[in-house]
């Protein structure tokens, strides 16, 4: 790995975030009545996308958005800016990524376009309004009234399965913003993140804007790379990392498939893969360190597999650092979605040996070819036997490299140390099909108790 192509700096990146971040200031007061400040966080966003399609709508909507004169449209056109920003350094950081670790750029697909038709407009018009509304007033404007509806947009759109992504954003954000009422009373305001999903789910009300390309057909080997446990309050789930052998020959490819599960608050740690395990046999082959045979199975355009448990089995012995060292190299990865492009949706697989662990104040990190890579170790779930301890006595890490705060960071996946002068391989998803490890048993029987209560609560309540 070029490790000095991740430290040094990426043209034209400083300039990008700036302007990104002079527009989302303005949506911390509102743009019902913008101040001279939130004027030129405006003309900054329309000046960054001077030389680009979206120049003359930009600096229409910048104008009148100043005035206090924007209409729907002109929110449209500012969040369309800010995504097509931030869209600009995913791209360069993606490309720096893909020079560094010398694997071959990601292929447009050409795949047929699926049904793009215009689908419940007054819900998409409603949603939208409600979102214009939040605008104006802005983040330290809101209130319970304001926040509160969205709900019966969310009600309305849930039942629909084409509807159900925005349906999940709006109410997801929604309740974040609940949760934060008043806004006058704020003394910290999450200003990239609200403002992320603010502009995510204003282009999702546009028609056609969720459409993506028909998934295609996948028959061959899967070889799992790791697990990236993502958990909340009230839901869990759990990405596997893979690269798929075609069967017949071809070029090897990055792929994703993932599970996901509600859960109640009670369940933490191992006891989280008793909720995911129902779902996908995959997680048993990860947990044993198997391959995948795969036969037709669904995969969209990005390379995330639709995953139909009737269309896999369990195939031969897979190690996932010898997956890492022989097929991760030319594997290629799959295009990213204009909406998905993004800085914080940077994830790719990478294997790093030879490197020196520092650990200090200010975290943990790889010393690599002389080059100093922090290490992500709160990412690194509970629910495994990987832990920051075990990764500071490592050799060799498997690891998805991600961006975040200014830096490329590293998220281990799992990482081999060596014991009684063997080399002994730890991986953060080694309980997803199950353990006999002591801790695991415990967290895991710890997870089942609780459970078996909350669903005697439950049974009482119905009974009632």
């Amino acid at each position: 790995m070029r490790a000095d192509l991740l430290t040094d700096a990426v043209e034209g990146l400083d300039e990008a975030l700036a302007a990104v971040d002079g527009f989302d200031d303005t949506l911390v007061g509102g743009l019902l009545r913008p101040q001279p400040a939130q004027a030129g966080g405006l003309a900054g966003l329309a000046d960054a996308v001077a030389g680009s399609p979206l120049a003359a709508r930009v600096a229409e909507a910048a104008e009148k958005t100043a005035a206090g004169a924007a209409g729907e449209e002109h929110f449209v056109a500012l969040a369309a800016a800010r995504t097509a920003l931030l869209g600009s350094v995913h791209d360069a950081l993606v490309a720096r990524v893909e020079e560094a670790v010398g694997r071959p750029p990601a292929e447009e697909s050409g795949g047929a376009a699926a049904d793009g038709a215009e689908h419940a407009v007054n819900l998409h018009a409603a949603a939208r309004s409600w979102l214009c509304d939040l605008a104006r007033a802005g983040w330290q404007g809101i209130d319970h009234e304001l926040v509160g509806g969205a709900a019966p947009v969310v009600s309305a759109m849930l039942p629909d399965p084409a509807l159900r992504r925005l349906a999940t954003l709006l109410d997801g954000f929604a309740a974040e913003l609940a949760a934060s009422c008043p806004g006058s009373g704020l003394e910290r305001v999450p200003v990239r993140r609200w403002a992320d999903l603010w502009s995510r789910a204003m282009l999702l009300t546009l028609p056609g804007a969720a459409s993506a390309p028909a998934a295609e057909e996948a028959t061959g080997r899967l070889l799992p790379l790791g697990v990236d446990v993502q958990e909340h309050a009230t839901a869990v789930q759990a990405q596997v990392h893979a690269v798929f052998e075609p069967a017949g020959g071809g070029t090897p490819r990055l792929v994703r498939a993932s599970v996901s599960a509600p859960k109640p608050d009670t369940v933490v740690g191992a006891g989280l893969w008793q909720l995911l395990r129902p779902h996908m046999s995959l997680l048993a082959a990860v947990g044993e360190g198997r391959a995948m045979e795969l036969d037709a199975m669904p995969v969209t355009a990005e390379g995330d597999l639709v995953w139909d448990d009737a269309r896999a089995r369990t195939g031969e012995p897979a190690e996932a650092f010898a997956t890492a060292r022989v097929a991760l190299p030319a594997a290629t990865a799959s295009p990213t979605a204009p909406l998905d492009r993004h800085p914080a949706r940077i994830a790719v697989p990478v294997l790093l040996e030879g490197y020196t662990v520092e650990e200090g104040e200010e975290g943990v990190a790889f010393q690599v070819a002389g080059q100093r890579l922090a290490v992500d170790v709160d990412r690194i779930p509970a629910a495994g036997p990987l832990t920051p301890e075990v990764v500071g006595s490592s050799g060799a890490c498997l690891a998805l490299l991600r961006w975040d705060a200014g830096e490329f960071l590293l998220q281990p996946l799992a990482v081999e140390r060596t014991v009684r002068k063997k080399p002994v391989a730890v991986h953060a998803g080694a309980w997803a099909g199950g353990t006999t490890d002591k801790a695991g048993v415990r967290a895991e029987k710890a997870a089942t108790d609780a459970v078996k209560v909350l669903r005697e609560r439950a049974g009482r309540l119905l009974r009632k």
